[in-house]
């Protein structure tokens, strides 16, 4: 099989879900979105530091987990007492700011991208989506910081508006909302 068939093969392949499993449902919508903002766009390249700073924080809690479990095994309970407690206080301030991270900073974003403009400038990209547990609507944000400002823009549709009746994300729609959202906020930029 040569690469142009493979290729040609992956996009024919089509995601289908269960419709009625909300989770799943904004799950894919997700990676909808995100293929949708990447595939098209060469000069925006994906950043990971909301990613990287909840895999930090998770690391270290696990790391006071098993300094707390390996002190305990070399020196027995009335002797680790004091280590182990501080392990604990530890652990719990760890999963504290996690909570706060994922909560404040992350908000929903599934999706970051660096764009470097022609003059040198930086501009930052972000995608985040909510979806209430039983509620049909998706809501999208696109949002674009640069150095003097933050502009964002939102779609608020029914998933039925991506989704067909046998669960299959119909990419082709979620592209066009991208692409809209997309060049609102691009059109915005140039006009200032």
């Amino acid at each position: 099989m040569s690469k142009k068939d493979e290729k040609s093969e992956q996009f024919d392949e089509f995601v289908k879900i269960n419709k009625w499993d909300g989770t799943a449902v904004k799950h894919a919508l997700d990676d909808a979105v995100k293929n949708a903002l990447f595939a098209t766009r060469p000069h925006l390249k994906e950043q990971f530091g909301l990613i990287n700073t909840r895999l930090i924080l998770c690391t270290l809690a696990v790391g006071v987990a098993v300094m707390a479990h390996g002190w305990d095994f070399t020196h027995p309970f009335p002797e680790s007492k004091p280590v182990l407690m501080f392990c604990v206080v530890g652990y719990f301030a760890l999963m504290g700011v996690l909570t706060l991270h994922t909560t404040f900073r992350e908000k929903g974003t599934f999706a970051v991208a660096t764009e470097k403009m022609p003059n040198g400038e930086r501009r930052l990209w972000e995608a985040s989506s909510d979806m209430k547990k039983y509620d049909d609507k998706y809501t999208l944000v696109l949002s674009i910081k640069d150095a003097k400002s933050l502009k964002e823009t939102s779609s608020v549709k029914s998933c039925a508006n991506f989704i067909d009746a046998n669960g299959i994300v119909l990419d082709n729609h979620i592209a066009n909302e991208v692409n809209r959202l997309y060049n609102t906020l691009s059109i915005e930029k140039k006009d200032k």
